[in-house]
């Protein structure tokens, strides 16, 4: 409203209209990503999880190096022991991860993980890199929730492919 009352009269006194689109300010924090945790590994002095969503499913953080908050769904017993690790997909490259040195409560794999603030840019930038299909999108309101947008599946990759040679063009 603040803002509003601040720039809406000099642009109505200027004769323009405008047009205000809040995009990521409304539905960045609307989403989440959920991921399970598949195994824990160390290697050169690093702990790891290993999920089931990467890059492929929300490029901001490796893109980007967003910051997105990581919290485990299930809070555990009387707290957990705090640890340092790297969570990385399962693609196996070294842009493949949601979050790097981060601090977190310790999980065990099984267990799942949702990285918030991912509404704005989360399926809308995801991708089929490495012939991964993309997650589902299911919507929730309290109790409710549907499925908005089915997970893919291999056959929808494919869809639309050919090996026929006579479809080729002679340039």
């Amino acid at each position: 409203a603040a803002f509003a009352e601040a720039v809406a009269p000099p642009v109505h006194q200027a004769g323009l209209t405008l047009i205000c689109e809040p995009g990521r300010y409304l539905v960045a924090h609307a989403g989440v990503l959920l991921t399970r945790v598949l195994y824990r590994k160390h290697a050169g002095g690093r702990d790891y999880l290993i999920v089931d969503a990467g890059m492929t499913d929300f490029v901001r953080p490796s893109h980007y190096n967003a910051h997105h908050e990581i919290v485990p769904l299930r809070d555990g017993e009387g707290g957990r022991p705090m640890e340092t690790v790297n969570v990385v997909g399962p693609i196996c490259e070294s842009g493949d991860f949601l979050a790097l040195d981060r601090r977190l409560p310790a999980v065990k794999p099984g267990e799942y993980l949702a990285v918030l603030g991912a509404g704005a840019y989360g399926f809308v930038m995801s991708s089929t890199y490495n012939a991964r299909p993309r997650p589902p999108e299911v919507m929730v309101e309290g109790d409710r929730y549907y499925v908005a947008r089915q997970r893919e599946t291999l056959e929808d990759l494919w869809r639309g492919e050919t090996l026929d040679p006579t479809t080729w063009y002679q340039a």
